[in-house]
């Protein structure tokens, strides 16, 4: 007995364990201190190999933050081995428990298979009612082909069960990874602001929508979703290109939209949507702004919803083009902190 509980006392002072400065060095808070946010929670999880969602969600939150008063916490996918930000490491988000107290959730992922006791943070909060912002390649946001007996496995972009059928984005967004709509990395997108949802808070001081990042397919959303804007196909990758012609923007796809989505325990989540985001595209002050006037939507607070928000970037943005591979390597969370 003596020998046992030496041994398990060695193993305590001897092992390497993280301390939850360790712990908090994964991933980055912007704690505001004043504005109609304070009080509020949000967690912002990045997670995609392509659009550098781990370089847009520190400047939105940032943002939120500084002008609002909104605690933020962005989580990014990391390397184990050394800590650094890995957007190929579909398997390692650390920090998941933050979404236990968040208020509201921004997804910004792609094809992530998270370990089981991560994902239950992620299901435990949507099966709760409360709201959630899903940004480009969430609509795919997650695979599930290493575990495919997980109990999250309906989760997955091409889940065929009854249940959840096509997966996560299909069943909370409205649509899962169809194709792209406008040619790749050559057709950029106008957005083009749906006439009968102009009063709508999110909309606020919204005019001049362009980006870089072409338009996605979108088969069919679900009746009860609000089309705000759609996306306009441009022949070239400048904001003054003219529209394509022909049928592909007769008719536009729906590239922002917001629902209502309504649980199997009867609890319901405001959803906002939007395929029209990359990191380069958020140089467009009005796409900033919209994914803040969203943050106000969701959280239900339409009446402090700024006319014209304050979308100013923090210190500096200068982000990379999308692209596979196209990361910027050896970054830490912690380089990420201000």
């Amino acid at each position: 007995m003596i020998r046992c509980l030496l041994i398990a006392f060695l193993s305590c002072v001897l092992l390497p364990s993280a301390s939850p400065v360790e712990a908090a060095k994964q991933y980055v808070v912007y704690n505001g201190t004043n504005g109609p946010g304070f009080g509020r929670h949000i967690v912002m999880i990045a997670g995609d190999e392509e659009y550098r969602s781990e370089e847009a969600l520190p400047m939105l939150g940032q943002i939120l933050a500084k002008n609002y008063g909104f605690k933020c916490t962005v989580l990014f996918p990391v390397n184990p081995e050394d800590g650094t930000i890995d957007p190929t490491n579909q398997t390692n988000i650390p920090g998941m428990e933050q979404v236990a107290t968040a208020d509201l959730v921004v997804l910004f992922l792609r094809f992530r298979e998270l370990p089981d006791q991560d994902m239950k943070y992620l299901d435990d909060y949507l099966r709760s009612g409360k709201p959630i912002i899903g940004l480009r390649t969430s609509t795919h946001g997650f695979n599930y082909s290493r575990n495919p007996n997980s109990p999250y496995a309906k989760y997955g972009f091409n889940h065929s069960g009854s249940e959840w059928k096509q997966g996560f984005g299909k069943e909370v967004f409205g649509e899962t990874w169809y194709t792209h709509h406008g040619k790749h990395k050559s057709e950029s997108t106008r957005g083009v602001l749906e006439k009968d949802k102009l009063n709508h808070t999110i909309l606020n001081g919204v005019e001049d929508l362009w980006g870089p990042t072409d338009v996605y397919g979108i088969r069919k959303l679900p009746e009860e979703a609000d089309v705000l804007v759609w996306g306009e196909v441009l022949s070239g990758m400048k904001p003054d290109d003219p529209a394509v012609e022909g049928d592909k923007n007769d008719p536009m796809m729906p590239i922002a939209w917001t629902r209502d989505y309504e649980h199997s325990n009867g609890k319901k989540s405001r959803v906002f949507c939007t395929t029209f985001c990359s990191s380069i595209d958020l140089l467009n002050e009005d796409l900033r702004r919209m994914i803040v006037n969203a943050c106000f939507w969701c959280l239900k607070m339409e009446d402090k919803t700024p006319e014209k928000a304050n979308v100013e970037i923090v210190g500096e943005y200068d982000p990379s083009f999308y692209g596979f591979g196209a990361f910027k390597k050896g970054m830490k969370p912690e380089d990420y902190a201000w």
